[in-house]
């Protein structure tokens, strides 16, 4: 058999497989129709909007490998103009994805969209220097690194950061699906998954990283440490009487600052870790822990 006979034969069987493929009882339960019809976010573009703004931040370490201060200020104009307008399109998908959850008309979603993008793009100097703090302590708290800039170049957690502090920003705002979105190319990156509504203080780090989760209601002071396999969760699911979850609720741990959790540590519900804690490995906390206890599996009540 040739190949244009293989091609005819198959045809009827993949004819088969669109139309069940098309059939209501398989396509409404994946099929979403944004307002207006319009374009769904482009994880493709939002990558785009990422790498500028990592260029943005951290001039150098990303983008163009040789930066001149004396042009500084050109690029950086026209790739702030190019990060505005890409990021305010894809805001706009964002509330057009969920327009059910809101009752903006077009025009008020196209204004809010650029409203929320140059909003974002204000709070970027503040963004830049708690970046610069992570990875100030990244270098302080790994006798490994070399120097700031080594970790800004290689460690997960300065990647993980640099989208959490971008996806908790746009989520600040009411930004809808893309911080999300933003968040979890991170956590495909790094193994880190940190859900962008998660307050995180100054000078924050994730030693090794793979495996620590932070999740969406966490509060974290300043000067906190985390190591690999780390678990910020809830510990329970409150529900409505018909079995639904109750959203957006506070059910994840409050770290005060200088707090230390190493690995396989689990922290779970809306408990607070006392400033200058230390968890040990392992150790499972589902109660408030008190200023300065070291928690380990041999002493576990501190």
């Amino acid at each position: 058999m040739n190949t244009n006979d293989l091609q005819t034969a198959c045809m009827p069987q993949l004819d088969n497989i669109v139309e069940r493929l098309c059939h209501p009882s398989s396509l409404n339960e994946v099929w979403h129709n944004p307002a207006e019809g319009a374009a769904m976010p482009s994880i493709d573009e939002l990558r785009e909007i990422l790498d500028r703004l990592c260029a943005a931040i951290f001039p150098g370490y990303f983008g163009q490998a040789r930066v001149r201060r004396e042009s500084m200020r050109c690029h950086l104009a026209a790739n702030l103009n190019s990060i505005y307008h890409k990021l305010s399109e894809q805001i706009l998908r964002g509330f057009c994805f969920v327009c059910e959850k809101h009752t903006l008309s077009c025009a008020a979603r196209e204004s809010a969209s650029k409203n929320a993008a140059m909003a974002f793009m204000d709070m970027l100097p503040e963004i830049r220097r708690l970046l610069a703090g992570d990875a100030k302590a990244a270098y302080e708290g790994d006798p490994a690194a070399t120097s700031p800039g080594e970790t800004i170049f290689c460690y997960p957690s300065m990647r993980a950061m640099l989208h959490h502090r971008i996806a908790h920003a746009l989520h600040k705002l009411s930004v809808p699906v893309i911080p999300r979105i933003i968040s979890e190319i991170a956590h495909a990156h790094t193994g880190i998954d940190i859900h962008p509504g998660a307050t995180i203080g100054e000078d924050f780090f994730i030693d090794h990283g793979t495996g620590v989760v932070i999740g969406e209601t966490c509060i974290l002071g300043r000067s906190c440490r985390l190591y690999q396999g780390v678990t910020l969760g809830a510990h329970f699911f409150a529900k409505n009487p018909d079995g639904s979850l109750i959203k957006g609720i506070a059910r994840h741990p409050i770290l005060e600052d200088s707090v230390t959790v190493y690995s396989g540590a689990t922290i779970l519900g809306r408990i607070t870790i006392g400033r200058g804690a230390v968890i040990g490995g392992n150790v499972w906390v589902t109660s408030d822990v008190a200023p300065g206890a070291k928690i380990s599996q041999e002493n576990p009540q501190g």
